[in-house]
């Protein structure tokens, strides 16, 4: 003998029942059945509201009553023939009937017992139980109904019952003794006490009737139909790259389900695990899913950790004072006053010190927890030897679950460091001595975050998921995103890398999608995105709240550089080619790097300095390992370099300029690259980043440009201030010609000064022959004294500045 039972989504609508009726069909053929149906799919919520509008004078609840009606006279239209409708329908009118008297009771009184409460939760049970029974009886007429409370006996604690085993196991067994029908079909989750009154199991009670039944029945096996492929190592609603676990002890379901995996119903397991009764659960839209099978037996030992679960609405108490230091007795009154309160207490962490106690219990108990607990101990608050009780709300339980993690060393270390690299900060921790499950509180907001990340490096074979929320989508940042798309399996199949691009921004529009942006068609879409806003942009990455967030900045702008320090506080690492931020004044620079490493937020800026050439992180490299800069010698703008190795007789400054531009050489103002400042910013970067202190006003810039071009206000009276100084850029060319030299525009440092201007480079110089828009950087150290450290290549260019952002996402990828 089997026994089956169906949840409220498997018999949420005539459709769904019909697939549930085919399912039995199919086992019926091979086995006696005993088969235990929820009610219909949002039934019990709607019985739920219409009582407690009813004791609270409204008369909507006539509606919702008008409402249940219609949803079961529908599904029972749907499900029998015209021809056997009127008396069943007569039948559930009649229930319907009852169920309306009770409301009316109850609208009349302005209360609702949990006596009350209990009958009409009935009803969903009674209503699809007697439905079901009647369809599938069109296939098999010799298939029995049978009401659970007459099988099912339990004391008179309304809303929680407890049930008499002794009485229900005897009844159980006598009914299906004396009755010959292959299945049988019965409500779950309602009950009766002893005196005959309706009590209930509880929410979810309906596995619990089935386990009770098959444990009273020695059934063969307990399967439990439901919408999923069995048990998840998390949930599949948040962590979208849950796996169904095929097999799992009766210990681990028992520590998931009680931490909140939905798919179980905690107490079930009990009466089936006294047996040794294995529980199947089962997908009843995919039936020929494996699903998960729950034994006395662990059959991969391979796996150390099985699931993550987790419980929202949690409080946190704590109790703890100087008074209750080597004081027996103190955790003792605690936990009675719970219980005289009828509070559940989830968890619980005391210090070895004994100066405090932690317990962890349901935010709809905290009020009354709280008060009670000042209440008992009101004696020695009021002597301050303890402190009134101390409330958190809005917090969540995550925990780690495996019957073989006692066998594992670190996997604690392994969940703190995961959680805390993603600044999920920890508020409570708890294991119990079987070393089953690790249990952690955090921040309700904090849980998708938290799931996804201990999920992915728990069961995602190390692969590591990137979230990227991108500004400025311009040259650079559409090169950027084409690279992110061409590699994207490489990254995934090679580094265990996943890049996701979550949201996108330019001066205009918008866009944002949870699950990942589509990079082939990101321009249409982002082109129909909302309106661009800053402030909302951050806002909305604040509350995505994803796991390994990316801010990466690719504008050129001041007021997106003053962002960054929101991103960082959020622990999300920043990636840009901005160079504003990291040239501002030195404290916001000090800051910045100080954020970084207090909320464990990457801040890489590789392409501020020369794209893609891996200049700062050689700096840093240097220092790191005890080296000390001296001197910097540098040709830093590509743009610059390409302007002074194309200018000649032939070519007018001014055509050599907007060429530049053309190709995307130089910033959209380029009166930033031909003024200096970009030169002076990374130089003063550099300078900085060797470890001296400097801000840019201390750096020497001498101009090549007339004061009159460095005075327009717009790129049209720029260029052609150009134009009108012709003689001026040209008088420059000749001074080189003449000196047999070439024009470089130069950054150096040495002895505590730096300088930034164009020079006349003769021919034995190193930067003589630096063609292109290629930058050049000698580093003279402690270690490279004579013969400086050499970094050249090019500098400037969409592909080279995107490929450098991209190289800074792939090292915090890797770390």
């Amino acid at each position: 003998m089997k026994v089956l039972k169906f949840g409220g989504t498997s018999v949420a609508n005539a459709q769904n029942i019909k697939l549930v009726l085919e399912i039995i069909n199919q086992k019926a053929k091979n086995e006696r059945l005993v088969v235990v149906v929820s009610a219909l799919s949002k039934v019990t919520d709607l019985l739920q509201l219409a009582a407690a509008k009813a004791a609270a004078n409204d008369e909507d609840f006539r509606n919702i009553v008008a409402e249940i009606e219609k949803k079961h006279l529908d599904t029972l239209k749907e499900l029998i023939p015209v021809s056997e409708q009127s008396s069943l329908l007569s039948h559930v009118k009649r229930i319907i009937n009852h169920l309306e008297t009770l409301l009316d009771g109850c609208f009349l009184l302005g209360e609702l017992s949990p006596r009350t409460a209990d009958t009409i939760l009935s009803f969903g049970e009674l209503l699809s139980s007697y439905i079901i029974a009647q369809a599938y009886q069109q296939i098999d007429k010799n298939a029995a109904y049978k009401d659970s409370r007459e099988l099912i006996k339990t004391n008179a604690d309304f809303g929680k019952a407890v049930v008499n085993f002794e009485v229900s196991n005897k009844l159980i067994q006598e009914y299906f003794a004396s009755n010959e029908s292959n299945i049988n079909i019965l409500p779950g989750f309602i009950a009766q006490t002893l005196d005959g009154i309706t009590s209930t199991l509880g929410r979810g009670g309906s596995d619990y009737t089935a386990a009770i039944i098959a444990g009273a029945l020695d059934a063969d096996q307990l399967e439990i139909w439901t919408d999923v492929n069995g048990m998840f190592t998390a949930n599949p609603k948040i962590v979208k790259q849950a796996q169904p676990i095929a097999n799992i002890s009766y210990q681990e379901a028992m520590e998931l389900s009680h931490f909140g995996a939905k798919v179980l119903y905690p107490p079930t397991i009990q009466p089936v695990l006294r047996k040794n009764i294995p529980i199947l659960i089962k997908n009843t839209f995919e039936p020929e899913a494996e699903g998960t099978l729950i034994s006395d037996r662990v059959l991969t030992k391979d796996t150390v950790v099985k699931g993550i679960s987790h419980i929202d609405h949690i409080s946190l108490l704590t109790l703890e004072g100087p008074g209750m230091i080597g004081v027996a007795g103190s955790s003792r009154r605690l936990f009675e006053v719970l219980s005289q309160e009828k509070i559940n207490v989830i968890f619980i962490t005391q210090a070895s010190s004994e100066h405090s106690i932690c317990i962890g219990i349901l935010n709809s108990d905290a009020d009354n927890a709280e008060a009670a607990i000042n209440r008992a101990f009101e004696i020695e608050i009021s002597q301050n030897k303890i402190d009134p009780c101390y409330v958190e709300k809005d917090l969540c339980i995550i925990a780690l679950v495996g019957e073989n993690m006692k066998n594992h060393q670190g996997l604690s270390g392994r969940m703190f460091s995961t959680l805390g690299k993603n600044n999920v900060n920890i508020r409570a921790i708890a294991q119990g001595a079987s070393e089953r499950n690790i249990s952690t509180v955090i921040n309700e907001r904090d849980v998708k975050k938290a799931l996804n990340t201990l999920h992915e490096n728990f069961f995602e074979e190390n692969t590591k998921q990137l979230n990227l929320f991108v500004m400025g989508v311009g040259n650079v940042g559409e090169k950027f995103i084409e690279q992110i798309h061409s590699q994207k399996k490489f990254l995934k199949d090679n580094l265990k890398i996943n890049v996701r691009v979550i949201a996108l921004s330019n001066s205009r529009k918008m866009l944002f999608d949870e699950d990942g942006i589509s990079l082939k068609e990101w321009q249409s879409a982002l082109d129909n995105g909302e309106t661009a806003n800053a402030a909302d942009f951050i806002a909305r990455a604040k509350e995505l709240n994803l796991r390994n967030s990316i801010f990466v900045d690719i504008t050129a702008n001041a007021s997106v550089s003053e962002t960054y320090e929101q991103f960082l506080k959020q622990s999300m690492a920043v990636v840009t080619c901005n160079k504003i931020a990291c040239s501002s004044a030195y404290d916001n620079y000090k800051k910045l790097k100080s954020l970084s490493r207090q909320y464990n937020a990457p801040f890489l800026f590789e392409t501020n300095v020369g794209a893609g050439l891996p200049i700062i992180d050689t700096v840093k490299n240097l220092i790191a390992s005890g080296d000390k800069v001296h001197k910097i010698q540098a040709v830093l703008s590509g743009s610059l370099n390409f302007i002074f190795n194309n200018f000649d007789k032939d070519n007018s400054f001014h055509d050599v300029v907007k060429e530049a531009g053309v190709q995307g050489f130089t910033e959209p103002d380029p009166k930033i690259d031909l003024s200096g400042i970009d030169v002076a910013r990374k130089i003063l970067i550099l300078i900085r980043e060797s470890g001296y202190e400097m801000d840019i006003d201390a750096i020497a810039n001498e101009s090549f440009l007339p004061a009159e071009c460095l005075a327009t206000t717009n790129n049209e009276d720029f260029f052609a201030s150009l134009i009108k100084h012709a003689a001026h850029f040209e008088g420059i060319y000749n001074e080189a010609l003449a000196k047999d030299s070439r024009l470089k525009y130069v950054a150096q440092f040495e002895n505590g000064k730096a300088s930034v201007g164009l020079q006349f480079i003769p021919k034995d110089h190193p930067f003589y022959n630096l063609e292109g828009k290629d930058n050049i950087v000698l580093f003279y150290t402690d270690r490279y004294v004579d013969q400086p450290l050499l970094i050249k290549g090019a500098g400037a260019g969409a592909a080279v500045t995107a490929s450098g952002i991209f190289a800074d996402v792939i090292r915090i990828g890797n770390v």
